[in-house]
């Protein structure tokens, strides 16, 4: 192939946003938790639950777990932020649930500047955050450009993870956009966390289903080329997969109405044969034959590197099967020489994994061809070769699950340190409402197709709801890329990767509810109010003024300026970001930062739909409401683009 090493952007290092200078150090009652201000990735639960623990252990002596410790919204008909369970320190405290909840609650208020008071109802304690603490929490999300995410070093961990592995002989089609979406959300949360990531995929480039493409265009094509049909290259060769089908599937007919059975005609059919004897050709080296693959391939990847723009998706290197599957055969034989695997009668070479609970597996056939697992173990000794992999991910189908059970046991009995640790992120399939999708029959859908539908409902929708009107046609254009793209992807990634989805374009090109164009509009909305906004009276380039600040309280904002309930419920539900990209990282969970960004989202047009920000009178307030907007916007934008989705300034 004359393309060995197809690369993409490369990857980059960072280093962390600078730590402003100059902030005065938190006074307080006694031992304070940690202030917000001083470590902008805690949260006040986590600052508060930590003081809980010294509490338990300094009432009771008591090592309290960081389970027992957690915290939970105070529901709506009690008084307070967040509750705690004290049942758990009732046994070390030797009192009631009442009065353990008592004395801890006073502990925290004496000790945590952030508890402001607290109430006990049996054995739950209720405790109000402190206006200060609230508005401390804010300056600190505002001064944090980059809140809520972390940024790599040479010393993380470098994380690979696959994903597309698309085939040769077809256009991408909806199961791949489902891949290509969760490998790259996947990608940005694990660099979020704070890990190095290299993007890979693997091209499956060789194989009989290949040659079935380029049988049916010798038979069939007429020198038809991409630039002679008007076809993207992938679209061109997958006709032809689809051609040849057709008459393979008419040959068989006849077979079996010539007396064969349906097995034997589908082994004797003259196509079959004729692609199995390509294969050899190809196996071998014929001149002809690798010229037309390699000819015909290239068409397909020109038709792949479109598609991938339009998704935004991309890759830091690519490999190909056709230059791994003889890697993979020698390291099987290396392992037969070692005592891993073993011979049978017929030739053919097997591991043995009963004592690990499962069967045996062939990994060379009789005939010393390779089969997929022994592919992906030379693609597995490529990259150990090329990168210092710390943890392997697949983003592949559940339908390959023991597959890749099998492959984490070779690739540790062939020691990769990595291999038994390996994870396959495993994603339920896509299901369409007329039934599931068939390549060979041409009742895919296809990637390109599907997205540009969705971009053409999202100029449609936008125009009948008067979206567009003060703009050119190149604005709307853009934003209907934005917005319909924006819809696929959330629609695709906010349901859980484990289950199985129903796609329905219709269903995510809405503006209200659950969807990626809600979210869209809020943000623009914010952007909107921004841009119509006098300077904030209480902010320097860079973040609030610091010296705008009220003796009275320890807040660089007035406490004049915070005083409503859904303020505080919104400045808490923005401090939960750093949370939740970081379980979205050990969940492996591209839904998790979805349903963040929506619940967000909710929160804040619950609080617009009760406040005013521009009309509001008071100065103070006004200020304090800017600057809400202003980091809600900041975490939106942060968050979709995590889930690789883009948020326009206005729509």
């Amino acid at each position: 192939m004359s393309e060995k090493s197809r690369t993409f952007a490369p990857l980059k290092g960072g280093t962390p946003p600078d730590v402003p200078e100059g902030e005065e150090k938190v006074k307080s009652r006694g031992r304070p938790c940690a202030s917000p201000k001083e470590n902008t990735d805690m949260n006040i639960e986590t600052m508060i639950s930590q003081a809980a623990g010294e509490a338990v252990k300094a009432l009771y002596g008591m090592e309290a777990s960081e389970k027992m410790l957690q915290l939970q919204k105070t529901r709506s008909e009690f008084e307070g932020n967040l509750t705690l369970v004290v049942f758990p320190f009732v046994k070390a405290a030797k009192k009631s649930p009442e009065q353990t909840a008592q004395e801890i609650g006073q502990y925290l208020q004496e000790h945590c500047e952030a508890v402001d008071k607290f109430n006990v109802v049996k054995g739950f304690l209720n405790l109000s955050v402190g206006q200060g603490a609230w508005l401390k929490l804010l300056e600190a999300i505002d001064q944090d450009e980059h809140f809520g995410v972390k940024t790599a070093n040479e010393a993380s961990p470098l994380v690979m993870i696959e994903y597309s592995s698309p085939n040769t002989n077809k256009p991408l089609h909806l199961g791949h956009v489902r891949n290509n979406l969760l490998g790259w959300s996947l990608a940005k949360i694990m660099e979020a966390n704070g890990n190095r990531v290299v993007k890979t995929n693997i091209v499956n480039d060789r194989g009989i289903h290949i040659c079935k493409s380029m049988l049916a265009w010798q038979k069939w094509g007429n020198g038809e080329t991409p630039e002679s049909s008007g076809k993207k290259g992938d679209h061109l060769i997958g006709d032809y997969y689809v051609l040849f089908d057709k008459h393979y599937r008419e040959q068989v007919k006849e077979l079996v109405a010539q007396g064969l059975d349906e097995e034997r005609a589908k082994q004797e059919a003259p196509l079959i044969k004729e692609a199995h004897d390509m294969l050899v050709k190809w196996e071998q080296g014929d001149k002809e034959v690798r010229q037309l693959w390699e000819t015909m391939n290239n068409w397909v990847y020109a038709g792949f590197d479109e598609t991938y723009r339009k998704m935004g998706v991309g890759f830091d290197k690519i490999y190909y099967e056709s230059q791994t599957y003889l890697r993979g055969k020698k390291k099987v034989e290396e392992g037969l020489a070692k005592g891993l695997f073993f011979r049978k009668d017929d030739n053919s070479v097997w591991a043995d994994l009963t004592d690990a609970g499962l069967d045996q597996k062939l990994l060379l056939r009789s005939d010393g061809t390779s089969v997929y697992m022994t592919q992906d173990i030379g693609t597995a000794e490529m990259r150990y070769e090329d990168y210092p992999i710390d943890k392997m991910i697949y983003v592949v189908g559940n339908e390959q699950n023991y597959h890749f059970q099998v492959l984490a046991l070779l690739l540790d009995r062939l020691g990769f340190k990595w291999g038994k640790d390996l994870t396959h992120f495993s994603y339920g399939m896509v299901e369409l409402p007329n039934g599931k999708m068939k390549s060979r029959e041409g009742t895919v859908v296809d990637a390109d197709d599907l997205m540009q539908l969705m971009v053409d409902d999202a100029y449609q929708t936008s125009m009948e709801l008067g979206k567009f009107d003060d703009m050119t046609e190149e604005e709307r254009r853009e934003i209907a890329r934005i917005v319909g793209m924006g819809a696929l992807k959330y629609f695709i990634l906010k349901v859980d990767a484990r289950k199985n989805m129903l796609f329905n374009p219709e269903e995510s090109i809405d503006f209200n509810g659950n969807t990626g164009p809600f979210i869209q509009y809020t943000y623009a909305r914010i952007r909107s109010i921004l841009r119509k906004a006098s300077p904030c009276p209480l902010r320097k380039e860079g973040g609030m003024d610091t010296n705008h600040t009220d003796s009275g309280n320890k807040a660089s904002l007035p406490l004049e300026g915070l005083g409503e309930a859904k303020e505080i419920e919104l400045i808490q539900k923005m401090s939960e970001f750093p949370a939740a990209v970081e379980q979205a990282g050990k969940d492996y969970s591209p839904s998790g930062i979805a349903n963040y960004c929506y619940e967000l989202t909710k929160v804040f047009n619950q609080f617009y739909h009760d406040y005013s920000i521009l009309n509001e009178p008071d100065e103070q307030k006004r200020a304090v409401r800017l600057v809400l907007a202003s980091n809600v916007a900041k975490i939106i934008r942060s968050g979709m683009s995590l889930l690789g989705i883009e948020v326009p300034e206005r729509m």
